[in-house]
């Protein structure tokens, strides 16, 4: 009999995405709110996406099993 299915975290499924090479894309933070006093070339920066940091890979694949 096979083991049990993982299931993927709904959570991190919206907020993460992998690149082609295996890496974990995400959005930047700090473009949602108060955005009149951050300088047009912050917000202009803060558009790309970044990759999370190397200490936090693991917890993120353990949220998407299947990614």
């Amino acid at each position: 009999m096979a083991g049990y299915k993982i299931k993927t975290k709904s959570s991190a499924k919206k907020r993460f995405s992998f690149t082609g090479s295996g890496k974990i894309k995400r959005k930047q933070a700090k473009l949602r709110h108060i955005l009149t006093k951050k300088s047009p070339s912050m917000k202009r920066n803060l558009r790309h996406a970044s990759l999370i940091a190397p200490n936090d890979v693991a917890a993120v694949r353990r949220m998407l099993p299947n990614g």
